[in-house]
């Protein structure tokens, strides 16, 4: 048996390419999010010590890309707010609360891209409005790029993305604390991976 699984895990390996980085060479469509596959973080100074670093566990987005034209691409991501994980039970809890994140009236934090801005052979910024516990604000994220390949286990192309960007807590009325206790610039760090809608 375990040599079955190292025959297919070889013969798997062997198929699978480097990604391919060149968007032109990529096909067009719509993608959905693959949340196996991807993280999203939260960083937010302490005290002025260290950067408290947390995530958030439910997460769904899609992506319209048409190669030919990348600055038309849309995307839209959803983050479920009860999903805050800080490995803190309690503090998750008070974190859902209303004076944070108030997950209870406001179950979603929505990021909808309304311009994509090409700035490097693997780079862009995607400007779009971020909606978080009932507040509106614009935001720009920073990506890089990784590439798209095909993946065999799942007979489907995939792309991968980094995007990064920070606001302003106060801004969207999360938090009651001070900034000398918490920061109030949060850190947003997102690892992700598209699969091809069939």
């Amino acid at each position: 048996m375990r040599l079955a699984l190292a025959a297919i895990t070889l013969l798997l390996t062997a198929c699978v390419s480097a990604p391919v980085t060149d968007p032109a060479r990529l096909p067009a469509g719509v993608w959905e999010l693959d949340s196996e596959h991807t993280s999203v973080t939260w960083q937010v100074r302490h005290l002025g010590l260290s950067w408290y670093t947390a995530r958030f566990d439910g997460v769904r987005a899609s992506l319209q890309f048409d190669p030919a034209n990348p600055e038309a691409a849309e995307l839209t991501a959803i983050v479920d707010a009860a999903s805050v994980s800080t490995g803190d039970p309690d503090f998750d809890q008070t974190l859902r609360g209303r004076g944070w994140l108030d997950a209870a009236r406001h179950p979603e934090i929505v990021f909808v891209s309304n311009r994509i801005v090409v700035t490097g052979e693997r780079a862009g910024e995607v400007h779009g409005l971020l909606t978080l516990k009932g507040v509106t604000h614009p935001v720009i994220m920073e990506t890089e790029f990784y590439g798209g390949v095909f993946n065999p286990l799942i007979q489907r192309n995939m792309l991968g993305f980094r995007g990064y960007f920070e606001i302003d807590r106060t801004q969207f009325n999360v938090g009651r604390l001070p900034g000398n206790f918490i920061g109030d610039t949060v850190r947003l760090s997102i690892e992700a991976e598209f699969v091809a809608r069939d």
